[in-house]
């Protein structure tokens, strides 16, 4: 539905034209009103109109003012003036302010009618003009960052198909000189798409003088970091200025070195990058240059050995050597003073010596744990490097806890079997908890706990459903009389004997022993 601003200083007038369209074009219109220019121009600051219908000789602000005003604004609307005095300067002045059509008062009603038909007929072409053309800018940007993201993504191509590529999307520009930048964002926005990342970008990018933003291309790579390529590098020293000055602009920047032709692009992207790995040793948001980082010495040793050292004092109660051996390896000074890929290599044996290690030999349970700290894995999870010490740092606290845990459980695994073989073997004699306890060299309490997880059941229920069983079968396969079962099974006399059984069983041993013969004689 289009909306008509109508503006005039007669209430009769507006109600009249409202009236003459609505009975032509019944649901067409949606309907605003002002009695003069300045109240109009109120109106279009607020609400988007497509048609203004507006008399020029009005109090406080005339017509030819109000369609002057409306010339600066984007979008415009189309305007119809309308006058009751054949003017031909009026009519200079409408026509030089593109005024639509000058209607004369009385208003014939056809006029008005063929007047609204043209203009719907010109809006919806420049519609459908405006629509091809914004089809066709984003075909040309798909097709730019296609070709760009291919160049990038193939380092190996020949120099003239690197040439070939990028003259297709008019980058001939780079062969003047040109600069790399990789964006990561560092905000606490979860999975931020990439189309709210680059409305970021291009806002701060939109507030850089014109002159230093008049060739620059931007495309995001396959670890869906933000590339972007500028012919001057006073654009970067805004971004960098921004990083550093504010909280507002969460990212950090890795830039190349400053470079001159197509074929240098695929180099500077790699500096890029490398430099962008290098914000992760920094505290704050930053931005780091390659020619910076670029003598960084390769000439490292990785400290296998101590990190062996630390994976075999898990669950060994040697948790501040641990942790000392842990802040040696990791010790900010020295990762610093290499390239990034020492402390790449450090979080690779971590991975492998330690990480993986529990994995293997401590079975699934110890996922769980691993799942906790799944980020520990990859320190490019990370914004900085003390979030990944202090993650590393956490993830051996928990899985030293889990070893000890585990140790403890297969060291009172093995005493619980033996505490269980001991009690059937003795099953008969005056047996109790401190004998069995002593037996296999357990705290007496230590031992009643762990004797209940062990087989479920307290010592004194076991050993008594222990006795019944052995009864049970004693009764069904000997000739001994009761009193002598219950002897021969460990309880103190017939009668506490006949009493248990009868508790557990829901029969005497008599009424047991004559339920077995029955059975045994029918089979």
């Amino acid at each position: 539905m289009r909306k008509i601003l109508i503006v005039d200083d007669e209430n009769n007038i507006r109600l009249g034209l409202k009236a003459m369209i609505t009975r032509e074009f019944p649901t067409a219109y949606e309907f605003q009103f002002a009695g003069d220019g300045e109240e109009a121009l109120r109106a279009l600051r607020h609400t988007l109109v497509d048609i203004v219908i507006t008399d020029i000789r009005m109090p406080v602000m005339d017509g030819i003012a109000l369609i002057n005003w409306i010339q600066d604004m984007n979008p415009k609307p189309a305007v119809v003036i309308l006058s009751g005095h054949d003017d031909f300067q009026y009519a200079k002045e409408a026509i030089r302010c593109e005024v639509k059509e000058y209607l004369l008062k009385p208003i014939v009603r056809d006029e008005l009618s063929r007047t609204l038909l043209r203009l719907e007929n010109e809006m919806k072409l420049k519609e459908h003009m405006t629509e091809q053309l914004t089809s066709s800018l984003q075909q040309r940007d798909a097709f730019q960052e296609s070709q760009l993201s291919y160049v990038l993504r193939h380092p190996h191509l020949q120099e003239n198909e690197v040439q070939h590529k990028l003259s297709r999307i008019d980058m001939d520009w780079l062969v003047e000189g040109f600069q790399l930048g990789m964006l990561q964002y560092r905000g606490s926005v979860e999975r931020m798409s990439h189309g709210e990342l680059l409305d970021r970008i291009q806002a701060e990018v939109g507030n850089v003088p014109e002159r230093f933003r008049k060739r620059f291309a931007y495309v995001f790579d396959k670890e869906n970091q933000l590339v972007l390529i500028a012919e001057h590098g006073e654009l970067f020293q805004y971004l960098a200025d921004r990083i550093t000055g504010t909280n507002y602009f969460t990212y950090s920047l890795g830039l190349s070195e400053y470079k001159r032709g197509m074929t240098h692009l695929q180099e500077a992207y790699v500096e890029a990058k490398q430099a962008l790995k290098y914000t992760f040793l920094q505290s704050v948001l930053g931005v780091i240059r390659y020619e910076n980082i670029r003598h960084r010495s390769l000439e490292f040793i990785v400290p296998i050995e101590t990190i062996k050292k630390i994976a075999n004092m898990l669950g060994a109660n040697r948790d501040k050597e641990m942790i000392a051996l842990l802040q040696e390896v990791l010790d900010m000074k020295t990762v610093a003073r290499y390239d990034i890929a020492y402390l790449e290599a450090i979080s690779k044996a971590f991975n492998e010596l330690v990480f993986d290690k529990i994995f293997h030999v401590y079975g699934g349970e110890s996922v769980e744990i691993l799942r906790l700290f799944k980020m520990v894995g990859d320190i490019s999870n990370f914004n900085y490097f003390h979030d990944y010490f202090h993650s590393v740092e956490g993830l051996l606290n928990r899985l030293n806890d889990y070893v000890r845990s585990m140790k403890t459980f297969h060291i009172d695994h093995k005493e619980m079997k033996k505490a269980v073989q001991y009690m059937h073997e003795n099953y008969q004699k005056d047996l109790n908890m401190t004998i069995v306890s002593n037996h296999v060299s357990l705290n007496y309490s230590y031992f009643s706990q762990a004797f209940k997880e062990y087989t479920g059941n307290s010592f004194v229920n076991y050993l008594k459903k222990l006795r019944i069983d052995k009864a049970q079968e004693l009764l069904a396969t000997t000739e001994y009389k009761v009193y002598e079962i219950g002897e021969i099974a460990g309880f103190e006399n017939t009668k506490h004997f006949s009493r248990v059984f009868k508790e557990n069983v829901g029969v005497s041993p008599q009424e047991y022993r004559d339920q077995r013969e029955v059975i045994n004689g029918l089979n």
